[in-house]
């Protein structure tokens, strides 16, 4: 008798844990992560053009020049919540990264031309695979997110001289971009889980140079831009906690 009685009592025990985990990953579930961006952007770049002197419109092409960016690592903060068992809908967010903007083309001989912050929080909505106990969920994601930029420095005053004829400040356009995403999550406990993903943005910015340019009528305004594509591969590791 006491063996029937310890097995039915392992059996509740395991009927509660199952169903305290599936509440874990249910509808109305809100969860909070934590980890690891990389961002490796995929950039190619348009040639420079000088757009205006002084007020006027030129639009004068400068053959073989261009500018890339660099790959930026930053930590980064999730909120998701469970609409369903399967579609949850998360914000994702992190302290913006600084990218060094290089010299290409032409220009290479300069390197390094300065850095840039980026600011990209985005919005995801993640269809999850498998039952809501399941520990191990992958899962397939589309989203938005508003890309800005601030903090442009040029920092090589050799580029800022010979190239652009005299003091420079630099700017990147903000743009809307959708997001494309797939990974997984796993759950050590009901509260607990780890996760991996990876996301493709692709976008595109338009950097522009405005240079207080010595010419011989005087100093002048000289506005040069170029159409930088980015199309950022970002890998997230993340640790989170469901409540």
């Amino acid at each position: 008798m006491k063996v029937y009685k310890i097995a039915g009592a392992c059996a509740v025990a395991a009927s509660l844990s199952l169903s305290t985990a599936s509440q874990a990953q249910t509808a109305g579930t809100w969860f909070v992560t934590t980890g690891w961006f990389h961002l490796a952007p995929q950039d190619s770049s348009s040639n420079l053009k000088i757009t205006s002197v002084g007020g006027s419109p030129v639009n004068v092409i400068v053959p073989n020049t261009g500018a890339g960016v660099s790959s930026a690592d930053t930590l980064g903060f999730t909120a998701g919540y469970f609409a369903t068992d399967h579609i949850a809908a998360e914000f994702e967010f992190g302290i913006p990264p600084k990218f060094d903007v290089n010299a290409t083309g032409t220009l290479s001989q300069f390197g390094k031309l300065g850095t840039v912050k980026q600011w990209s929080p985005a919005l995801i909505f993640k269809y999850f695979l498998f039952a809501a106990q399941a520990k191990f969920r992958p899962y397939l994601g589309i989203g938005v997110t508003r890309t800005s930029f601030s903090d442009a420095q040029i920092t090589n005053t050799d580029f800022e001289a010979r190239a652009l004829g005299g003091p420079t400040t630099a700017s990147a356009s903000s743009v809307w971009a959708p997001v494309f995403n797939v990974g997984f999550t796993y759950a050590f406990s009901e509260h607990w889980f780890a996760g991996f993903s990876v996301s493709y943005i692709p976008m595109n910015t338009t950097g522009t140079f405005t240079t207080q340019a010595q010419t011989p009528v005087g100093t002048l305004t000289r506005s040069t831009a170029a159409k930088i594509t980015l199309d950022p591969i970002i890998t997230y590791l993340r640790v989170g906690y469901r409540f």
